[in-house]
Order: structure tokens, then C-alpha cells, then sequence
């Protein structure tokens, strides 16, 4: 069912490459009946001046944090926040496709397919060579085909109804923490809705893109771990 009206949002920081290939390939899907929104969060002026390039390009919306907040980034609470009042005032679902995450020209619709009852519908990650990757490493044996989960979503490539935007307030959440995703899937789970993870619509992910330091959670996890305690980073 493709009843409602679909927002997409994408928060940015830098890492231009993959943004390049994350918005060509939203725009390279079956359908284009949606309304799409980058969020800036303070990257560099040779980012921000591409972003408004690519805009003008394809006809979406760039939101420049900059211009509009002194908080330091991550914004994600804020774009969380604005992204909620608008679909809510236009009566739209919301997807979230991260900066570091190439969608198939179906993966829209197929989100878009199971949106009426779920709170959460998300499609699964993989890697270059096909494999699951995070963060869905938990579901890398389950069967290829849509999985019922209480596990914790990322907001990789995710849809959030508007049945359950509408029961749950993002002015609730922490504004201590960065991120968010892990709180709202299970919020989302609380307030007795099904949250589905479609492990037969994957998406490509190259994790962290936009923050390299993240990296060392895999390849030097002692240090990743010291430099998150130590500059109060990654808050979840």
C-alpha cells in the first residue's frame, strides 16, 4: 500500500563522495512520488556548496544547520525533530536514508509496501560482496525474506509510519545522546507496534563514511573506545 504521502530525509556530513552516490541512486528509483530534504550538519563550505549544486540538479530541498543552530555537530535530534513536524503536518511517512547507504531502484517501493500497521520498516545492509554488514550483523543467518524483530534498527535505510509518528513525540527523546535510532526502534516495539526488517531488499552500506574515526570500532576497538570516553562521542 502507497496510500500516504513518503518523505525522505538524508542528514549529510561531509563525506561527499558517497553522498554523490547515495542521492543518485534515491533518484534513479521505480517512483518519484516524494518529497526529499538533506539536512546539512555543519560540513565543509566545498560540501555545503555541492549539496545546493545537487539540489538545483535534482529539485530537492537543502537544509544548511548552520544557518539555522550554533549547536555543534551531530544535529541528529534536531533534523529528527524538524523532519517529524513536517510529516506530521503533511500526513506522510518518513524514510531515512543515511549518507553512506546506496538503495536499489525498488528499495522505495518495497518499504513503501508494508506501510500500513508497522512503526518501523527497514531494509537490510550488505556489503560490497553481497553479505549482511552492519549494523545488522544479529540477522546475518536469518532467511531472506521480511522478518517481525524486536531487535534495535539502525536508521541505515528505514521507514517510520505515520501511525507511529503520530504516538510517539521526538521532543521526548534525550537531547544528552547523538544518536537515536536504537531508542525509537524499541519505542517503537513499547507502543506495541511491529517493526519489520526486510532481509529481502538489502541496500549497499559503507559504514561511517562521514565519520572516519568510527572506523577504529573494527580495526582498533581499545582506541575507538578510549577516544569515545574520553570526547564524550557516539552517545547512544
Amino acid at each position: 500500500m502507497q496510500s500516504k504521502p513518503l518523505h525522505i530525509i538524508m542528514p549529510v556530513k561531509d563525506s561527499l563522495a558517497t553522498v554523490r552516490e547515495a542521492v543518485a541512486s534515491l533518484y534513479a528509483s521505480e517512483s518519484r512520488d516524494w518529497q526529499f530534504t538533506v539536512y546539512d550538519d555543519f560540513s565543509s563550505p566545498e560540501t555545503a556548496t555541492a549539496l545546493d549544486e545537487m539540489a538545483a540538479e535534482y529539485g530537492f530541498t537543502v537544509v544548511h544547520w548552520a544557518e539555522h543552530t550554533t549547536h555543534p555537530s551531530p544535529n541528529y535530534l534536531l533534523t529528527l525533530q524538524d523532519a517529524q513536524r513536517k510529516v506530521l503536518e503533511a500526513g506522510a511517512d518518513l524514510m531515512i536514508v543515511e549518507s553512506d547507504v546506496l538503495v536499489r531502484p525498488d528499495t522505495i517501493s518495497r518499504l513503501r509496501n508494508y506501510s500500513d500497521g508497522p512503526g518501523m520498516i527497514a531494509a537490510v545492509t550488505h556489503d560490497e560482496q553481497g553479505q549482511v554488514n552492519f549494523p545488522y550483523l544479529y540477522a546475518k543467518r536469518w532467511k531472506a525474506e521480511p522478518v517481525i524483530t524486536t531487535k534495535r534498527f539502525s536508521f541505515c535505510c528505514t521507514l517510520l509510519t505515520l501511525a507511529f509518528l503520530q504516538a510517539f513525540p521526538f521532543s521526548e527523546l534525550n537531547p544528552e545522546k547523538n544518536w537515536f535510532d536504537v531508542t525509537i526502534s524499541h519505542k517503537s516495539v513499547e507502543l506495541g507496534f511491529r517493526n519489520i526488517l526486510l532481509m529481502d531488499a538489502p541496500v549497499l552500506h559503507k559504514p561511517h563514511s562521514s565519520r572516519p574515526w568510527k572506523q577504529l570500532k573494527y580495526t582498533h576497538p581499545i582506541k575507538y573506545y578510549l577516544l569515545k570516553l574520553l570526547h564524550r562521542r557516539d552517545k547512544i
